[in-house]
């Protein structure tokens, strides 16, 4: 399988241990700020982008859903606050981003609608064909093999399902693009700092949003791993794209 720039981005060049234990104890250390963050960081806007991923799911009406790289299960509660399936997992590396995201479907009494468990997306621990749907909100860039794990995202989906992937871009305008760098790669870590403790969690997000093979690119790779019917939707001045494709 082919490699890809991001592929090779860690948020420590200086650690020995891999990109996915190095992502998942990034995730852990900032679990507890994150939704804060996004939504601090993002005006809001990122519940528009989720909002917006989930309705391309509207037309087949999925009854099982895999979320995938769920986090804190923002994507879980909002795929089924619009879609009312039967069931929804998701599943995360970051034991950190579970706890808080278990104690958000406490809260809101979903936890026989929303079960979320530890899982590698590069290895999952489903048969195939088992979901009708399967979602994923700025989480694939994080993949370390990123066909890899769109390949058994495409293996665990029944025929006929649907992939419905947020993710965010950097915008192709000339006259955006330098306020875009300018946010991304100097306000948005020195928030990391500020309310995370963590810049270099922030400067690696950055980075990888900067190397992943976006819109055309990306809807090439998945149609190499098998999926049909792919397109893109690119969303605030092409700082987020919504990609769908069906097996």
């Amino acid at each position: 399988m082919a490699v890809y720039a991001h592929d090779k981005i860690v948020p420590d060049k200086q650690s020995k241990t891999g990109k996915k234990n190095q992502v998942a104890a990034m995730f852990d250390s900032i679990a507890g700020r994150y939704d804060f963050l996004n939504r601090f960081l993002s005006v809001g806007i990122d519940k528009s982008w989720r909002r917006k991923a989930i309705l391309q799911l509207q037309k087949i009406q999925p009854k099982i859903i895999l979320d995938v790289a769920t986090g804190t299960g923002d994507f879980a509660i909002t795929a089924y606050t619009i879609l009312k399936p039967d069931k929804i997992i998701g599943i995360d590396i970051s034991e950190g981003m579970l706890e808080v995201g278990k104690k958000k479907i406490s809260q809101l009494n979903l936890e026989k609608a929303i079960e979320l468990i530890a899982g590698d997306s590069e290895s999952l621990q489903f048969p195939d064909a088992t979901f009708d749907a399967v979602t994923v909100a700025f989480g694939v860039r994080n993949f370390e093999q990123l066909e890899k794990g769109l390949s058994e995202i495409y293996r665990v989906l029944k025929p006929g399902g649907k992939i419905s992937i947020a993710e965010c871009t950097a915008p192709r305008s000339a006259v955006i693009r330098p306020f875009y760098n300018l946010y991304t790669f100097k306000l948005v870590p020195a928030f990391g700092k500020l309310f995370a403790s963590n810049k270099r969690a922030y400067q690696y997000l950055n980075n990888t949003i900067q190397a992943f093979p976006d819109r055309e690119n990306f809807l090439a790779i998945l149609n190499k791993v098998g999926f049909k019917d792919s397109y893109y939707k690119s969303l605030t001045l092409g700082t987020c794209c919504i990609y769908c494709a069906e097996k």
